[in-house]
């Protein structure tokens, strides 16, 4: 098996330094690194439709629940800040792919629904975005992936839970 880069810098590390564990790092930088690379990699047909990630979760969130959402509901469904969300919504509504209404009761909150428009872009983008992250993936056998998957599942739920990620 060929050495990653983080393998050479846990190399460097423990020539440094015998005694440092470096447990750890061999496992977060691995985290980190791929999520780097797939980051870079992962939005070409995103790209391609002038989206940036950020802004096709938003439009992914209101498309999945099936329903108008606020802006603090957006912020927690895309793990996002208030203000972020608040700005790419205005892109997005000015792009004519999300509508907001103001609550009948209390008019300082705002329903965001998808137009027409950014709904079909949405079923549209979402098949071809699976598809190239299949490509992405098709290193890696089905089993492989799959355990991967489950892996990761556990370190999420052990994360969010202990640093106060967890969502509802």
């Amino acid at each position: 098996m060929t050495d990653d880069i983080v393998a050479s810098v846990v190399r460097q590390w423990q020539a440094v330094n015998p005694e440092l564990d470096t447990g750890p790092m061999e496992l977060i930088g691995r985290i980190n690194r791929c999520a780097a690379l797939l980051q870079q990699a992962e939005d070409a047909p995103l790209r391609s439709a002038g989206l940036s990630r950020a802004e096709f979760d938003l439009l992914g969130a209101v498309r999945r629940t099936n329903r108008e959402l606020t802006p603090g509901e957006l912020a927690r469904e895309t793990f996002s800040s208030g203000a972020a969300v608040t700005k790419r919504l205005r892109g997005l509504q000015e792009r004519g792919l999300v509508d907001r209404r103001s609550d009948a009761r209390d008019r300082r909150v705002a329903h965001v629904r998808l137009t027409d428009e950014g709904r079909a872009m949405v079923d549209e983008l979402l098949p071809r975005q699976l598809a190239y992250e299949r490509t992405v993936l098709s290193g890696l056998d089905e089993r492989t992936r799959g355990e991967l998957s489950s892996q990761l599942s556990e370190l999420l739920v052990q994360l969010e839970g202990r640093l106060g990620g967890a969502r509802r």
